[in-house]
């Protein structure tokens, strides 16, 4: 082989890199099981789903209820027998969720995602 040598060391650098999100997380300290834990405050007792489903698709439900509200004029849910607002500002974040920085920010931070929530909503007051 006439390039086995620039072969090689392809294959190596191409190794590295793809491995480099372990050796660093392991250089760091880092690990997979670390996992962000919000102060949920619910003062209801519920939510407005599942937990688990809210933790993994609440951006779905959130997405829905803003087409909703605002493509179809619906402004109200039945959940779990009771009517609510569709509402981030007005039914989460007033009712139960009170606190951006210890809930939302939390795991926000921890995925590294910037919701645009916060692009047409005014953030919430934090209620002592």
């Amino acid at each position: 082989m006439y390039n086995s040598g620039k072969i090689i060391i392809g294959l190596l650098v191409f190794v590295l890199a793809a491995t480099f999100p372990i050796w660093y997380n392991a250089a760091t300290g880092q690990s997979d099981e670390y996992k962000p834990d919000p102060k949920i405050v619910v003062d209801t007792g519920y939510c407005v789903a599942e937990t688990n489903y809210m933790r993994k698709a609440h951006m779905d439900l959130l997405n829905d209820w803003r087409d909703r509200v605002v493509r179809d004029g619906e402004r109200f849910v039945n959940v779990q027998g009771e009517v609510m607002e569709m509402s981030l500002t007005n039914t989460c974040m007033m009712k139960c969720h009170w606190n951006k920085e210890d809930f939302c920010d939390e795991c926000h931070n921890y995925a590294e995602v910037s919701p645009y929530c916060w692009d047409c909503h005014l953030e919430p007051k934090e209620v002592e």
